[in-house]
């Protein structure tokens, strides 16, 4: 996986840089997001898998299934990661470029994970509490877990916060074996 991550890094940093050059971080995000996901269907694994199958006429049908989603410059760039045979780390490109602009938006995505639904105005609180912490604007998305028992975890890109039941015990379990 590094190693991918590692091929796909200079190429998410190329749609940023085209994306920023452009002002269009928010339609390069849904481009990358889009063709990620293309490249990730089954069939279409397969096919960028498959060695037998020509550069030209996969990312011809990449770009058809894109349709009008994708612009001049984002069928180019899907052009470019077929001739040069990385069409398997659009997922990498597209969680990579999705950091860079949470960093140049000074923003990030979190979730909040609970063992029932949240209200709005605790979801709000939780989000503006990691606002606080993080110096950044949050989007928080709220998730059910019921295996948590209570409580919640929340999670910001390297950051875990673990107030639920399940983990007090588990935690209280290890200290208990010591």
């Amino acid at each position: 996986m590094a190693e991918k991550i590692t091929i796909a890094r200079p190429y998410a940093q190329a749609a940023f840089d085209l994306a920023q050059a452009a002002g269009d971080l928010k339609g390069w995000s849904a481009m990358l997001q889009l063709v990620a996901m293309v490249a990730d269907e089954a069939t279409v694994k397969n096919l960028i898998g498959n060695p037998s199958v020509q550069r030209d006429k996969l990312v011809k049908l990449i770009i058809d299934i894109c349709g009008d989603s994708l612009n001049e410059a984002g069928s180019n760039f899907v052009r470019v990661l077929g001739e040069n045979k990385r069409l398997d780390v659009l997922t990498e490109i597209a969680v990579l470029y999705e950091q860079q602009r949470a960093e140049a938006e000074k923003s990030v995505e979190a979730e909040v994970i609970s063992a029932f639904k949240l209200s709005d105005a605790q979801i709000a609180r939780f989000a503006e509490a990691l606002k606080k912490r993080l110096g950044r604007d949050v989007h928080l998305v709220a998730k059910i877990d019921e295996s948590i028992i209570g409580g919640a975890i929340v999670q910001a890109g390297d950051l875990v916060i673990d107030g639920s039941v399940s983990g007090q015990l588990n935690k209280l379990s290890h200290a208990l074996m010591r």
